[in-house]
């Protein structure tokens, strides 16, 4: 299996009974990753509502714990609205009986209104920037103290602006970054998958432009960093193996937390989802 094979697998969780279902998580990271609790839930949200004529429009999330890799993730999905234009689903992702995660999910028919968007931001084509992961192996092998070799490439992402992770206090930058994001690897045309990339890549790269006026970085070890709710929204539809840009900024972080918002823009300019986070970001105390 390819890294995205095992990405999607990971992804569409196991249902166990019609509104319970089961994910599990790579063994690899010390905690689950924001990005795949938010994706399994959509996954599991979507899979529970029947009608045919409507998608989802908006996700509103809360992390409330830190989830274990070791240990698989069950999602009570409540079908809390069955209405003619708007379905609505609750989630709850639970481990050892407790709650780590919970979002609504809306879901939307079609239909005819008035119509507008922002103009893409223009940014360097992807063909023109490095690849993250090549930047993150070179990084591992200079310095396998400090930092870990990537174990998967099923997301491709290229970075307008790269943060000196190194030296980040030499690299201060304003709230803002851009990212061409895309699946490794071509997906069928089922939109669930497309949908359920979206929000996993949603969560990537985001809570870093927060830190992008200050001498840390998501490396730093004096940091405690957690995304601790997540909204997004999906406007029209759109091919996660095609290239997506992200454009971040990070209007305030205040009282040890971070705010950061996120616009994705296909190719052709067309204006797909967004998002907003608030994270995390607790100075630890230094070692004397």
């Amino acid at each position: 299996m390819s890294d995205l094979d095992k990405l999607l697998a990971n992804l569409a969780v196991e249902q166990l009974d019609k509104y319970i279902f089961i994910g599990k998580s790579p063994r690899v990271p010390r905690r689950v990753f924001g990005g795949q609790v938010l994706a399994q839930a959509l996954n599991a949200a979507i899979r529970t509502v029947e009608e045919t004529d409507r998608s989802p429009h908006s996700m509103h999330a809360y992390f409330l714990r830190p989830g274990d890799p070791r240990r698989k993730i069950v999602y009570e999905v409540d079908p809390i609205r069955d209405g003619r234009g708007f379905t609505t689903r609750r989630v709850v992702a639970k481990q050892n009986g407790r709650a780590i995660f919970n979002t609504s999910v809306s879901f939307h028919i079609d239909e005819e209104g008035p119509s507008h968007q922002f103009s893409a931001p223009q940014a360097p084509d992807p063909e023109s920037l490095p690849s993250d992961h090549d930047d993150w192996v070179r990084l591992a092998e200079l310095y396998p103290e400090r930092f870990d070799k990537p174990t998967s490439r099923a997301i491709e992402r290229r970075s307008v602006h790269r943060r000196d992770h190194l030296n980040p206090a030499q690299d201060i930058r304003e709230p803002f970054n851009g990212v061409w994001m895309r699946a490794e690897g071509k997906l069928g045309d089922d939109p669930i998958e497309h949908q359920t990339l979206l929000a996993y890549m949603s969560d990537m790269t985001l809570l870093g432009v927060a830190l992008n006026p200050h001498p840390i970085t998501t490396r730093s070890e004096h940091l405690m960093f957690a995304s601790l709710d997540h909204g997004l929204w999906f406007h029209q539809p759109f091919r996660a193996d095609e290239w997506l840009y992200y454009d971040q900024d990070s209007p305030i972080a205040m009282s040890a937390r971070g705010f950061t918002r996120g616009c994705f823009y296909a190719r052709d300019g067309r204006l797909v989802a967004s998002v907003v986070q608030e994270a995390l970001l607790r100075p630890l105390p230094q070692k004397a």
